[in-house]
C-alpha cells in the first residue's frame, strides 16, 4: 500500500499510488503542485508502516485508533486511568502512534497544542472523564485561541451509568462546547469511524479542538471494520482572492511613499516570499509577538516587533507610514497597531476589517497571496527610505547593547543577549508567561530557521516546559531550548520528569526572580502596593538533579556563560536556575 503525505499549508495530498511515483524518489527541489510549499512542510498521514495482523478480536478502541493513525495522530499524551483504560490498550497495541505518559492532564494538552502550532499536525489528549476532563481546559484553550489542531479523547462512564451522578460523572458534552470545532460522544460501535474521521478533519481545516468522548463499556464493544481513507476526504486550502482585487491592492502599494508590511503568525511560512516583497516595493517589515519568528532580525528590512514589548524602530516605521500591508495578523490590543490607509491579507474572512475599515481585503492563503501581490506591485529604485531603516534599527540595535549591562543581580537583557549567541541558528524555543516574556520579546533576535512557541492569546502560564518537550519528540534531532520564569516553570515542573523518563535533550532556562514579576510591575504601574508576589521557591537545579537530570545554579555572567555552554554540552534535559531581578525600574 502505498503511502500519502498532507502539505499543512494547503492540505494538498500527495498518494503515492496516483501519483505512481514513491515519496522518496520525488527531486529535493519538488514543490506542492498547489500552493508551491517546499517537501519539508509535508507530513506523513497512513502509518509508515503496515499495521500487524489484527488480534483474534477487535475492539470500538483499536478501530478508533486505527483511524486516528490513518488520519496521521502520531503522538497521544496522556495519563492512564479507569474510564479511558479501553483506548489506553488499543493504544499500547499500535504501533503507529507513540502514548507518553505524563503527570499532569493540563500539561498533555498543552503539549498537544504546542505541537499543533510547531507541525500543523494534530496530536491527541488522553484523559479519564470528571477531572481528567476538567483538567484539559485551561491546555484546549490555548489550542483554541491560538488556533492549533488538537483531538482531545476523554473517557465516560458506562452507558447505562449517564444521568443520575455516577462516579466522576460530569457534562462533558456541554463542558466541551464552548472550547470545540466538534464536539461528540461515541455512543455506538458503528459510529466510531465517521466520528473520528470528522473530528480529525475539523480539527486541521478549522485549526481547532475536536473532542471524542467514549463511554466505558463502548471502549470495549467487539467491532472490526477496515478504517476510512483519507484519499478524497479533505478539501485544499490553497485559496485566492479574484485578480481584480489582487490589481486594486497592486494599485494602492505603487502608490504608497512609506509602505511598511505588518506580519502576524497567519504569514508563518511564507518569510521568503514577504522578504523578496519588501525589497521590490522598499518596505520595512514589522512583526506581531506571533510573528517574531518568521523573518529573522538579519534581514535588513526588518525592524522588530510592534506594541507593547517592541523596537523604537518598528513604532517609528508604522508612525510615519501613510500604508500598513497586513499579512495574517488579528490586530491584538496588545500589538497597538494604528488606523491608517490598509490592504489586508488573511484566511479568515472574518479578520478583514475587524479593527479597522480596509482599502481593499484579500480573502486567502498567504501562500497563494503574497506571490501575486508581489508580481503585480511595481519595483521601487528610491533609496532614500532604505538608508532611513538601516539608521533607525542601527540606533535600536545600539540601544540593546546598552541594555544589556553587567550588573549583579543578573538583569534579563544580559541573560538573553547571552542565550541569543549560543542558542543554534535552527532551534525551537518554547516560552512561557511572565515578565521574562516581555524581555525576549524586546531583546531576544529570532534569526531565519528558529521556531518560537508560546501561549499567544491565552497567555497561559505553564506552557513553556510542556511545548519544549512537544517541540523535542515533533524533532528530535533539533536544539530545544524552554525560556521560562520561576512562576511558571513551578506550575509544570513536574514534567521535567517526563523529559527525564523520555530522554528528551531539553534545555530549560528559569528566570528566577523569587517574584511574579509581571504582576509586581503591574501593581506598580496601577498604583497598588506591591503584595502577594514573591515566591518562596526550591532550588531548581538541585531539583533538577533529584530527578536525574543534570542542574546549574547560576548568579554572576561568568557562571552563566558556563551554564549555558554546559547544558548544550550535555546529551540529556536540563535546568538552568538563574538569580536575575524583578526591580527592572532601578539602575
Amino acid at each position: 500500500m502505498g503511502k500519502i503525505f498532507r502539505c499543512t499549508v494547503c492540505n494538498y495530498l500527495y498518494d503515492e499510488n496516483r501519483e505512481n511515483l514513491l515519496w522518496d524518489k520525488l527531486p529535493e527541489e519538488w514543490v506542492c503542485p498547489i500552493c508551491g510549499s517546499p517537501r519539508s512542510v509535508f507530513v506523513l498521514m497512513t502509518p509508515a508502516e503496515t499495521a500487524p495482523p489484527p488480534a483474534a478480536v477487535q475492539t470500538v478502541s483499536d478501530i478508533l485508533v486505527r483511524q486516528m493513525a490513518d488520519w496521521g495522530i502520531r503522538y497521544v499524551f496522556s495519563i492512564p486511568g479507569t474510564s479511558a483504560l479501553g483506548l489506553v490498550e488499543a493504544l499500547r497495541k499500535n504501533p503507529d502512534i507513540r502514548y507518553i505518559q505524563v503527570r499532569h492532564e493540563q500539561a498533555a494538552a498543552f503539549m498537544a497544542s504546542a505541537y499543533g502550532k510547531l507541525t500543523g499536525k494534530a496530536a491527541g489528549c488522553l484523559t479519564v472523564a470528571g477531572p481528567g476532563a476538567t483538567n484539559l481546559a485551561t491546555g484546549l484553550y490555548d489550542a483554541k485561541l491560538d488556533h492549533a489542531p488538537v483531538l482531545a479523547l476523554t473517557g465516560l462512564v458506562k452507558r447505562v451509568q449517564i444521568g443520575p451522578g455516577s462516579f466522576q460523572e460530569i457534562d462533558q458534552q456541554a463542558f466541551f462546547d464552548p472550547i470545540c470545532v466538534y464536539n461528540k460522544t461515541l455512543m455506538s460501535e458503528e459510529q466510531t469511524t465517521t466520528l473520528v474521521t470528522l473530528a480529525i478533519k475539523h480539527a486541521l481545516l478549522e485549526r481547532g479542538v475536536a473532542h471524542i468522548s467514549v463511554p466505558n463499556d463502548v471502549q470495549k464493544l467487539p467491532y472490526d471494520i477496515p478504517p476510512l481513507p483519507v484519499a478524497g476526504r479533505i478539501s485544499e486550502q490553497a485559496v485566492t482572492a479574484p485578480g481584480r482585487l489582487i490589481a486594486a491592492a497592486a494599485a494602492v502599494i505603487n502608490s504608497a511613499q512609506r509602505p511598511v508590511i505588518i506580519i502576524g503568525h497567519g504569514a508563518a511560512g511564507q518569510g521568503p516570499e514577504i522578504e523578496q516583497l519588501a525589497e521590490k516595493i522598499s518596505a520595512p517589515i514589522v512583526s506581531t509577538f506571533r510573528g517574531k519568528d518568521i523573518i529573522g532580525h538579519e534581514f535588513s528590512w526588518y525592524v522588530g516587533c510592534h506594541g507593547t514589548i517592541g523596537s523604537t524602530a518598528a513604532a517609528r516605521v508604522v508612525l510615519h507610514s501613510d500604508l500598513l500591508i497586513v499579512i495574517g495578523c488579528s490586530f491584538s490590543d496588545k500589538t497597538q497597531l494604528p488606523q491608517k490607509k490598509i490592504i489586508q491579507i488573511d484566511l479568515d474572512p472574518m479578520m478583514l476589517g475587524k479593527q479597522f475599515p480596509v482599502e481593499v481585503g484579500l480573502w486567502g492563503a498567504a501562500s497563494e497571496l503574497v506571490p501575486a501581490l508581489k508580481a503585480a506591485v511595481t519595483q521601487r529604485t528610491d533609496q532614500s527610505y532604505t538608508i532611513e531603516v538601516a539608521g533607525l534599527k542601527s540606533d535600536w540595535q545600539a540601544l540593546l547593547e546598552k541594555e544589556a549591562s553587567d550588573r549583579l543581580p543578573l538583569r534579563p537583557p544580559l541573560i538573553l543577549k547571552l542565550l541569543n549567541q549560543a542558542i543554534a541558528a535552527d532551534a525551537i524555543i518554547a516560552l512561557d508567561v511572565g515578565e521574562h516574556c516581555w524581555w525576549f520579546g524586546r531583546n531576544f533576535q529570532m534569526r531565519r530557521g528558529q521556531r518560537l512557541l508560546f501561549s499567544g492569546y491565552l497567555a497561559a502560564m505553564g506552557f513553556g516546559l510542556p511545548a519544549a518537550i512537544a517541540a523535542q519528540l515533533a524533532d528530535p534531532g533539533r536544539q530545544v531550548v524552554c525560556i521560562t520564569g520561576d512562576g511558571g516553570f513551578s506550575m509544570v515542573m513536574a514534567e521535567f520528569m517526563t523529559a527525564v523518563k523520555y530522554n528528551l535533550p531539553v534545555k530549560i532556562f528559569v528566570f528566577n526572580n523569587h517574584q511574579l514579576g509581571m504582576i509586581m510591575q503591574e501593581q506598580r504601574v496601577e498604583g497598588y502596593q506591591n503584595w502577594q508576589t514573591d515566591l518562596h521557591n526550591c532550588d531548581f537545579a538541585e531539583f533538577a538533579r533529584s530527578c536525574r537530570g543534570a542542574g546549574f545554579r547560576v548568579q554572576t555572567k561568568e557562571q552563566l556563560v558556563t551554564a549555558i555552554q554546559a547544558a548544550f554540552d550535555l546529551p540529556g534535559p536540563v535546568i538552568v536556575d538563574i538569580d536575575t531581578d524583578p526591580r527592572r525600574f532601578r539602575q
